[in-house]
């Protein structure tokens, strides 16, 4: 998944930034209020890390105005403003969640998995189509009880798939979830990593799971697309 972080504290945006992406997220860095919605204008998010008290813009205003732009991202702030009254008036703009600072890394991802699951209307980091299962959390996946050995980027293909399940999901999109901004790679990556993904899906199985669907993409499902 894709995850925007907004921090106006560097220090502590770099250290969000690459424990994010260590736990498998792909991650956009911004520091100010005004940043946001450009990255919003290039990319598609899954969620929304912000802190409160930022430059040009802060986070309860631009929360508000997102939200009215019909912006559904889930958003969770991250601010050291800890008064019940603050919480109240954070969620009610339309944040899905609020963590003080300082927070236990572990507990924000544990976060994220919830808000996330939240928006996708799964109760559960377990994703299933046919016999493939795939656990967000652990980052693991296995079919007909056989796990599946995935680099990050193939998994995050398959997490992306696997959640869209009958959805036809095209290049374009798969690029812009899975790398970031700083990516200057070539522009058949997906292609090659969805060839593999395929392999190690599909192989030896009577009953393939990632269909191409000719000019538009992949689609992760039973049978024929």
């Amino acid at each position: 998944m894709r995850i925007l972080v907004v921090e106006d504290e560097r220090d502590l945006n770099r250290i969000l930034t690459k424990t994010l992406t260590k736990a498998g997220y792909t991650v956009d860095g911004c520091y100010d209020g005004e940043e946001v919605q450009d990255h919003l204008r290039g990319a598609e998010y899954d969620a929304i890390l912000m802190d409160v008290m930022m430059p040009k813009k802060d986070g309860f205003t631009l929360v508000a105005e997102l939200r009215a732009q019909g912006v559904d991202t889930p958003v969770l702030f991250l601010t050291a403003r800890d008064s019940v009254a603050d919480r109240v008036q954070g969620l009610d703009l339309g944040a899905d969640d609020y963590l003080v600072k300082p927070f236990d890394f572990d507990e924000l991802l544990a976060r994220i998995r919830a808000m996330t699951r939240k928006h996708v209307g799964n109760r559960s980091n377990l994703f299933t189509v046919g016999d493939l299962t795939v656990d967000t959390r652990k980052q693991t996946a296995e079919r007909a009880g056989r796990e599946i050995a995935l680099l990050p980027k193939e998994f995050a293909i398959l997490e992306h798939l696997i959640r869209n399940k009958g959805v036809v999901v095209s290049r374009e999109q798969l690029e812009d979830r899975i790398w970031n901004y700083e990516y200057t790679g070539s522009s058949n990556n997906v292609d090659v990593y969805m060839s593999r993904l395929r392999k190690k899906i599909d192989e030896g199985f009577d009953t393939k799971l990632i269909h191409t669907v000719r000019g538009a993409g992949w689609v992760l499902r039973e049978g024929t697309p």
